[in-house]
């Protein structure tokens, strides 16, 4: 989780958490932050998720013209020869052939409009992929066809052979596999609108006559805004009347809550706790902390989308070899025979160098690979992750949530005495009652939901920097920390709090009568399999990194427990996203976990953005992988899936496309000269054999999990 900003300290003495430094220790960096950020142009967000596809989504739906499309190419498929050969099940009527010309028209304008766009759009940023391979094939078909038709009913001649069967079962595979990979990929959630929703849509704002309710967006800076009990808070401000702890962790992702008082910063979007305040906005709009972090998503998706999918890879050199081979050939044939010839030999090359194949290669995999994911408590949001989790070279984690369990509370109490456990509970709850900062929410918390009634306690007396002390059943008792604990000349054994140290979790004694009577441990307790999941790591030649916004002690704490050598502390958002594109520049595959708002830029920037499920729904918006489960173990289980699906998809696009490397030399008549030319019903039979093996072999990916099971 991003729980960023230097702020939200993990604090290892009371101390630091007594009730007059409580209201300094949290200090906002908001503004004064904030403002460092850097105003970028705002970009279409253009989120990549599924190859050729995203260019022509916006088109239609596939799934609705995959259906109207078959049914334009079953009269088709029964009713016209496959590259010039009669099927067993074909037959024709008089007029049959009108009926597949309107057929095959309406279909190549309906089912290959896609296409034909998205062929468009990739001419027109001169990167031809798969849409424009796909729109070659079609065109080259149905025109050549048309004229096929006008010169087997109106000119003499001869016949000339036509591909209106290979057209329409190359549109009808080619929209089945963009619709597969759309179904089998989560779409692409919008982040802005999961911001927009943190905010609220009126706000309570004070006037010479007392207040008002005004919507939001007449909101300026220098407004003064009530902000009450439970409210979020509406934009970014200073307060400037009363006292209250914010809750920012739909914002930074941070567990504990920070307490406001008057001079103090908060955040549009955290949510005040049990005070009334007054703010006076510093910031809305495009000026507010919220749309500063939502530009840099946006920068950052926008730059990744650039990145090129292995089947546009392999779609874009089978177009220029096509390209290429098909003029070649006409020139040669048009040199050796006549025009008709070079033509059919031309056309042949164009429709074989599409093969139908191609369009199910990676569709079929990812499909299997997203229902496996699934299974595995894992949601799959953008297929190019699956193909760039090979060969990470670091993985930068968040702490908060990541990490630890995301949620500052007690992690253990100790008896010192004769006490039982829930003694120690009830007389700390007693203590800390009437007490308003995190420590005393966390052991209250803890009391409440062990049932435990606090001691009654009164006289209660701050002593600053150190604890505090009260009565109770008319006997003393303090609470103090480390530093108070040694001024009462008081020691406690070092293995009793050596794993709450090494935790970086603060701890609190209770003195009674010279002695120590029990511990209690708060702070953001470590996952029990982070140390299996670093050391996985490590083994796997994976630099493990923690990016935070914690304070550097108390990241360095659970850094060291962890086995984690490279520490990042009290970073902003824009600080984690350029550490995250710093090792992104030197061509490092980097991938980012993380759960916060603060997240959101880095796991955008990254090669992969792994968000944890208990995050926020823009940090989930913002990422390729959604781990449901919370488990660090299941990036483990991620890489393991992305390992072998790219393999698979490899393994798919040479069936899929390596047969050219045979059929188009033949089609285009290379063997001629010893009297060989590709008889049209091999270049069938290979093309439907291509399309079962990848089928066959989609169906055979697996995840190995068993080499990170401990």
């Amino acid at each position: 989780m991003g729980k960023d900003r230097s702020d939200n300290h993990t604090m290892t003495d009371h101390h630091k958490m007594d009730h007059e430094q409580m209201n300094h220790e949290h200090k906002d960096h908001n503004h004064e932050d904030h403002d460092h950020m850097d105003h970028m142009q705002m970009t279409t967000h253009d989120h990549h998720d599924m190859s050729g596809m995203d260019h022509s989504m916006h088109m239609g739906n596939f799934k609705q013209k995959f259906w109207l499309s078959l049914v334009l190419a079953i009269p088709i498929i029964f009713l016209s020869p496959m590259m010039g050969v009669d099927l067993p099940f074909q037959f024709t009527f008089p007029g049959s052939d009108w009926l597949v010309l309107i057929l095959a028209t309406i279909l190549f304008f309906y089912g290959g409009a896609p296409f034909l766009s998205g062929a468009k759009m990739e001419l027109k940023q001169k990167s031809p992929a798969m849409m424009t391979l796909v729109a070659m094939g079609i065109s080259v078909a149905y025109f050549y066809s048309l004229y096929a038709f006008v010169a087997n009913h109106f000119l003499s001649g001869g016949h000339v052979m036509d591909f209106f069967w290979e057209l329409a079962t190359l549109i009808v595979i080619m929209l089945l596999g963009h619709w597969i990979e759309m179904n089998a990929v989560m779409n692409a959630g919008n982040a802005v609108e999961q911001l927009a929703a943190l905010l609220p849509k009126e706000v309570t704002r004070k006037n010479d006559h007392g207040e008002e309710r005004v919507p939001l967006d007449q909101v300026v800076e220098g407004d003064h805004l009530i902000v009450r009990a439970g409210d979020k808070v509406p934009t970014d401000g200073q307060v400037i009347e009363g006292e209250t702890t914010i809750d920012e962790s739909a914002v930074t992702g941070e567990s504990k809550r920070v307490t406001k008082k008057s001079g103090q910063s908060v955040i549009g979007g955290s949510v005040n706790g049990n005070g009334s305040i007054v703010i006076q906005v510093t910031g809305t709009g495009e000026s507010g902390y919220l749309a500063k972090v939502m530009e840099l998503v946006r920068n950052a998706q926008a730059d990744k989308s650039s990145l090129e999918t292995l089947s546009d890879t392999v779609a874009k050199w089978l177009f220029y070899v096509a390209l290429i081979a098909g003029i070649g050939t006409f020139i040669v044939w048009l040199y050796l025979s006549d025009l008709p010839t070079a033509f059919d030999r031309m056309v042949t090359v164009f429709v074989i160098a599409c093969p139908h194949a191609l369009g199910l290669a990676v569709p079929l995999v990812i499909a299997r690979s997203t229902s496996i994911a699934a299974k595995n408590g894992l949601l799959l949001r953008n297929r190019q992750a699956l193909e760039n989790a090979h060969e990470i070279d670091a993985l930068i984690l968040d702490k908060t949530g990541t990490l630890t369990q995301g949620v500052f509370a007690v992690t253990d109490v100790l008896s010192m005495g004769t006490m039982t456990k829930n003694d120690v509970l009830a007389y700390f709850a007693g203590l800390e009652k009437t007490a308003n900062h995190p420590i005393a929410e966390g052991i209250l918390a803890k009391a409440a939901a062990e049932n435990i009634s606090p001691k009654a306690a009164t006289d209660i007396q701050t002593e600053a920097g150190i604890g505090l002390s009260g009565v109770i059943d008319q006997e003393t008792w303090k609470i103090v920390n480390q530093k108070g604990l040694t001024q009462l000349g008081l020691t406690v054994p070092e293995d009793k709090i050596k794993s709450f140290k090494e935790q970086g979790n603060t701890i609190s004694f209770l003195v009674h009568q010279g002695a120590i009577a029990g511990v209690i441990a708060l702070g953001d307790q470590v996952k029990e399999e982070a140390i299996d999941f670093i050391r996985a790591l490590k083994e796997m030649q994976i630099t493990p990194i923690m990016a935070t916004g914690d304070n550097q002690e108390a990241a360095e704490a659970v850094a060291a427990y962890l086995g984690i050598d490279e520490v990042h502390a009290a970073l902003l958002p824009e600080d984690k996203e350029q550490l995250v594109k710093s090792y992104v520049a030197q061509g490092k595959r980097v991938v980012m976990v993380g759960d916060g708002i603060n997240d959101a830029p880095s796991l955008a920037r990254a090669t992969i953005g792994i968000a944890i499920g208990a995050g926020t729904d823009v940090a989930i918006d913002s990422a390729d992988v959604i781990l449901t489960n919370s488990n660090p173990n299941d990036v483990l289980h991620f890489l393991s899936l992305a390992k072998q699906t790219r393999r698979k998809m490899i393994q798919n696009l040479w069936w899929g496309a390596g047969y050219n490397i045979v059929a188009i030399p033949l089609a285009a008549g290379v063997l001629a000269p010893l009297g060989i030319l590709l008889n049209p019903a091999v270049g069938a039979i290979l093309m439907s054999l291509s399309t079962i093996i990848v089928a066959l072999n989609a169906m055979t990916l697996s995840i190995k999990k068993e080499a990170h099971e401990r």
